[in-house]
């Protein structure tokens, strides 16, 4: 028996962004607006802390879709 499947991974993803970090464009895909963008800081208590700057966007196609810049390892990621 395998265990729970873990759904929505993130993926890597190519970002062009603006000097401050606002994304426009995400693979390939312009950025319309940014509905929101949040900062989590979690974990910092462990030797493995978790610090991300998240951003909710939408395409010009009109596509909707959330990407994270890892502020510990510089790495942009989609999450869907």
């Amino acid at each position: 028996m395998t265990g729970p499947r873990r759904l929505f991974l993130p993926r890597a993803a190519r970002v062009r962004a603006t000097s401050g970090g606002t994304p426009l464009a995400v693979d390939g895909q312009s950025v319309a607006y940014v509905r929101e963008s949040w900062l989590v800081e979690d974990r910092w208590w462990t030797e493995q802390p978790l610090r991300r700057r998240y951003w909710e966007l939408v395409s010009e196609s009109g596509r909707d879709f959330v990407v994270f810049h890892d502020l510990a390892s510089g790495r942009w990621l989609r999450q869907r």
